[in-house]
């Protein structure tokens, strides 16, 4: 039997079961089966697949949609096989579907869709954009993109739950939360967590209050001031407990938030991305690990326009006629975008040409996050170039120095 270069296998993902169909380059289809998303069912996908390869020879390239998401854990056992990964861009599909219509939609269809894509994406560049090859991510970038995501969440959550503390606080002791202007200072959620009964904090004795870490004799003096008038609402009896939880899971989150702060600045040391990334002034520890994370390998985009689209700091031209306007970009990281405006807000006010650069978009009218993004733009061309040349950021006033 003739061999072949490659074979084509495509597979449509769902909650429970994947449809699969695998064909050849000339078109011809193979197989089509149901897979169960289990070990089970894994183990079959690649006992069958080793078989065609057997019979047809070639290497073996995969496109799926969701990778990273539903796919999981397919797609990491299909790049350990050493298979070709492909990634089904859904917004780009479903663009592409309306361009070349299908007479009918079902789970064999998409996933025989697949198999076209693979035929088209050599001659029409809308096809090759559909299909994403997967690029091999460092396993460091890896790490650091859950830690990071993981600390993302938590944060979060601390947000959420200080917000929910100052509303209680509020309303059933107003003159306790006055005493400090921000509910999550560290002495305060110590204070809030000495014991189970809110109300017993009016008759705490002073030697007791000073003995909690982060109060002084400062903060101990206020709040003996405020026990005089101390005064709770007529719920502060099973509101209370609640205060008192929500702080020390807020306590619970700093320390755990501190773990992932000193473990991402541990693993970036082994990043390049983070490495080169975190010599820009102003972008730091915490930004240089997401944006590392999430990037993963510069060698997934194609220039620096690319890059500026998937961190957000890119519009898409969307004009008509005389109108000349831009819209957003879907295609774009939001970890990766918040990670950018953060680090470029606080790079302006490090490097003083940046922080011109900023002054006059400002000028022209732009608002804050529109003259971030425009410096961040020109921020995505440095940093491109820096990955690629593997290259530490340096200000120019250095490089002619170093010139001269």
């Amino acid at each position: 039997m003739e061999t072949i270069s490659e074979l084509r296998v495509s597979v449509d993902v769902g909650c429970y079961h994947h449809s699969v169909a695998v064909g050849l380059p000339n078109g011809t289809l193979l197989e089509e089966f149901e897979l169960a998303h289990g070990q089970e069912g894994f183990d079959q996908f690649f006992e069958r697949i080793d078989r065609l390869q057997q019979r047809h020879g070639g290497d073996v390239s995969v496109a799926m949609e969701g990778y990273n998401g539903w796919a999981r854990p397919l797609d990491t056992l299909v790049r350990a096989r050493g298979y070709r990964l492909f990634n089904i861009n859904n917004l780009k599909l479903a663009r592409f579907k309306e361009i070349f219509p299908a007479a009918a939609k079902t789970d064999r269809i998409d996933a025989r869709k697949g198999l076209e894509l693979f035929q088209l994406r050599e001659h029409f560049p809308m096809a090759h954009g559909v299909l994403q090859e997967i690029q091999a991510v460092p396993l460091e970038n890896e790490k650091l993109k859950r830690l990071t995501r993981r600390r993302r969440a938590l944060v979060d959550e601390r947000s959420r739950l200080v917000a929910r503390l100052q509303a209680d606080l509020q309303a059933v002791c107003p003159g306790l939360l006055a005493i400090t202007k921000e509910a999550d200072n560290l002495w305060f959620l110590n204070l809030l967590t000495h014991g189970d009964d809110l109300q017993k904090l009016a008759r705490m004795h002073e030697k007791t209050i000073l003995k909690i870490p982060g109060i002084g004799r400062k903060f101990g003096a206020i709040i003996c001031a405020w026990q005089k008038n101390a005064s709770f609402s007529h719920d502060a009896e099973w509101v209370g407990p609640m205060i008192v939880e929500d702080a020390r899971r807020i306590l619970e989150l700093r320390r755990t938030i501190k773990t992932l702060e000193a473990a991402c600045k541990a693993l970036m040391q082994d990043s390049e991305i983070a490495r080169l990334v975190d010599s820009i002034p102003g972008f730091a520890t915490i930004c240089s690990s997401e944006l590392a994370g999430e990037i993963g390998t510069i060698d997934r985009f194609r220039n620096e326009a690319s890059l500026a689209m998937y961190l957000g700091m890119a519009n898409l031209a969307n004009s008509s006629g005389n109108y000349k306007g831009s819209k957003r970009p879907k295609h774009v990281n939001g970890r990766a975008k918040a990670a950018m405006m953060a680090a470029v807000d606080k790079h302006r006010k490090f490097v003083p040409e940046s922080k011109h650069y900023y002054d006059k978009k400002r000028a022209e009218g732009k608002k804050h996050n529109q003259a971030i993004r425009a410096l961040g733009r020109h921020l995505c061309r440095v940093i491109y170039s820096m990955l690629k040349h593997n290259r530490e950021y340096k200000p120019r006033e250095e490089e002619v120095r170093k010139s001269a």
